[in-house]
C-alpha cells in the first residue's frame, strides 16, 4: 500500500485530513509546526490517534510520518 493510499483511507476512516490531525496534535502539544514536540515521543502520537481516532498501529504511523515531514 503506498503512503498516499494509508493517508486516503485515514481520511475516510476518521473524517480528518493529515493536515487538520497534525492541527489537533499540535492543540494537545503532542506536535508543533516542525513535528513532534520536544520531549514528545511517537507511541504518545500512535497511542492517542488508536484511543480517539481507532487508527491501526501503521495508519497512526502514516500520520507520525506526516507530522514529521514526509509528503509521499
Amino acid at each position: 500500500m503506498s503512503f498516499q493510499t494509508y493517508l486516503d483511507n485515514i481520511q475516510t476512516k476518521t473524517g480528518q485530513s493529515p493536515d487538520a490531525l497534525k492541527a489537533r496534535a499540535i492543540g494537545k502539544g503532542l506536535a508543533d509546526p516542525a513535528g513532534l514536540a520536544p520531549g514528545v515521543k511517537a507511541t504518545a502520537l500512535i497511542d492517542w490517534l488508536k484511543a480517539d481516532f481507532g487508527l491501526g498501529h501503521g495508519h497512526a504511523m502514516a500520520i507520525v510520518a506526516w507530522i514529521k515531514g514526509k509528503r509521499n
